[in-house]
């Protein structure tokens, strides 16, 4: 099953295992993800001013042209991605507004149908995570894993539709579909300080030491995210301030080490926190 994928900047270079790891990982299970033809950056940020439509240009674009697919669905992992190309589909199907001056300025006619999702969504409503948990067996068994979820992924609430805003589970239950234990984790949805990395490294090494502490409390062993810019920001200050020996992985790599696919192919290498006994353990 070839699905349409806009894999986004970043990980076509800082974030290139991101992108490895999940085209590895569903490609064992069935789903071939088919980059879009010409895709450009899909803008980064959703516009906080609402009459902004300039600044919605960029995600548009990309999404009429995915339409033209024919498939109906849209994949990405970047959360960055996730976000605001789910936003800008969101703001094109339901204001009459958005949609007549996107649709002008690109001379295009798109309706907003597109469905935008997330490879954990594929992964819960395509796979399954009954037929996943039958696939990867004993899997991590007895691994305690925290579920990063960032800012990005499930608010605002109504327009992402990823779960509860400050309580999502889909991570949780990817988790215990892979043999692993979600640990009790509090800080799974607030912010790691995204950006201020570029003016405010106190604050954002604040924020890392707050993750790292509540991933610890839960007993974890192991902290996942989609998002790049907060696999950055806590391995970074993780090295910087020595917080935690704590492993930060992607979702999907994950995922690939209970599939066992090989290392090579999972952007495992160069890790500060190194996760050989995560895989020692995974491959008993």
């Amino acid at each position: 099953m070839s699905i349409p994928y806009f894999p986004g900047c970043t990980l076509h270079v800082k974030a290139k295992a991101l992108d490895d790891s999940t085209r590895a990982a569903l490609a064992v299970l069935g789903l071939e993800l088919s980059g879009l033809p010409e895709w450009t950056c899909c803008g980064t940020v959703f516009p906080l001013a609402r009459n902004n439509y300039i600044g919605m240009v960029a995600s548009a674009r990309i999404l009429a042209n995915a339409a033209k697919q024919g498939d109906g669905r849209l994949v990405t992992v970047c959360s960055f991605c996730y976000h605001v190309l789910k936003r800008v589909n969101h703001a094109v199907r339901n204001s009459d507004e958005a949609r007549t001056k996107l649709n002008d300025y690109l001379e295009e006619d798109y309706d907003g149908q597109l469905r935008v999702l997330h490879p954990l969504e594929l992964l819960r409503d395509e796979v399954g995570f009954g037929a996943l948990r039958n696939r990867v067996g004993a899997g991590l068994k007895g691994t305690r894993v925290a579920c990063y979820y960032g800012c990005m992924l499930s608010r605002p609430a109504a327009e992402m539709d990823f779960g509860d805003p400050e309580d999502p589970a889909v991570m949780e239950k990817f988790v215990a579909a892979l043999g692993g234990e979600p640990a009790d984790f509090s800080w799974k949805t607030k912010c790691c300080g995204s950006y201020q990395v570029l003016n405010e490294q106190g604050l954002v090494a604040g924020r890392v030491k707050d993750i790292f502490q509540a991933a610890a409390a839960g007993g974890a062993q192991v902290i996942i995210t989609s998002c790049p810019l907060c696999q950055y920001n806590l391995e970074a200050h993780s090295e910087a301030d020595n917080h935690s020996r704590i492993p930060v992985l992607y979702f999907a790599q994950l995922l690939g080490i209970a599939l066992e696919i090989p290392i090579n192919k999972l952007g495992l290498a160069g890790r500060y926190a190194d996760p050989e006994a995560l895989l020692q353990g995974a491959r008993r």
